[in-house]
């Protein structure tokens, strides 16, 4: 405990770490959770033990953190993951992130949860009004094989390219449909009259594969079946095995309007990072897997 006797202030231990206070969206969690900033090595490093007692959780954002993810996996660190919302960013400003503990990305979904914090979301967005499944004699066309980017890639150990070839070598076995590979490409690419719904309406796609993108989200949200191939939080219901592309499942309403409920209690405006209001309802009600 050397460490805290530096300071006459750091007699107690914190308890909330945190890497990168110069991000202007970590400020806000450091705000709500008085946590403290330390160097990444501080947790990562393979030469020497942390500083820090194993049960004081650290909070970091962006997939680029994947060596502290896989230590705190390794050492059973809590953690604080924090990336772009699920829902509701669809548009030139992002406004909503995810925070997930112990996780990138919420793949056990509760039961019966409220639907207060989607109903505003969509007062706020209303394109995130949920209409059930499309028409599958209309939605007939292609399969859109939306490809990761280059964070999910180096995270998983996965080769881009390789993954891609593979992916469409295998629903070539089991379909003759078109397949249009769609690159996530950058965020004006990907929003307003070129997000993946969009074109999913006006190709009359018939299911989207991805790795692990939202992409498979925006596609269930829009109302055609989705396949994934990592862990992501539409596992409760997309499809995994591709052998299954031209009888894919698709939830229940019921089914896919709590994951749109629960989704929405897991992601936060700046204001309710800064204020706390984030983490006190993420440990209030347990939010993560």
């Amino acid at each position: 405990m050397d460490r805290y006797a530096k300071k006459p202030d750091d007699t107690v231990p914190p308890k909330m770490l945190m890497l990168n206070d110069d991000d202007e969206i970590m400020k806000h969690w450091k705000a709500g959770t008085a946590a403290l900033t330390i160097d990444r090595k501080e947790i990562s490093s393979k030469i020497s033990e942390s500083p820090w007692d194993n049960d004081i959780p650290v909070s970091f954002r962006s997939m680029t953190k994947r060596k502290e993810i896989w230590k705190c996996w390794k050492t059973g660190r809590p953690f604080y993951y924090i990336d772009n919302g699920y829902m509701g960013n669809l548009m030139k400003k992002k406004h909503f992130y995810r925070v997930v503990k112990n996780n990138i990305q919420h793949t056990k979904i509760k039961p019966s949860m409220s639907s207060d914090r989607f109903d505003a979301l969509c007062e706020f967005a209303p394109y995130m009004q949920y209409h059930g499944r499309k028409d599958p004699a209309y939605q007939n066309g292609a399969i859109l094989i939306v490809t990761p980017s280059d964070k999910p890639c180096q995270f998983y150990n996965v080769e881009k390219d390789v993954w891609l070839a593979e992916t469409i070598a295998t629903i070539k076995q089991f379909t003759d449909r078109p397949i249009i590979v769609r690159e996530k490409g950058l965020r004006p690419d990907r929003i307003k009259d070129n997000t993946v719904a969009a074109q999913c309406y006006r190709e009359r796609i018939h299911s989207v594969v991805t790795y692990q993108s939202m992409a498979a989200l925006e596609a269930m949200h829009y109302g055609i079946p989705a396949f994934t191939m990592a862990p992501s939080c539409v596992d409760s219901v997309a499809n995994r095995n591709l052998a299954d592309i031209e009888n894919p499942k698709y939830p229940t309403d019921s089914e896919f309007k709590n994951l749109l409920h629960y989704l929405a209690y897991c992601q936060y405006t700046l204001e309710e990072m800064s204020t706390g209001v984030a983490f006190r309802l993420i440990e209030r009600m347990k939010l993560y897997d």
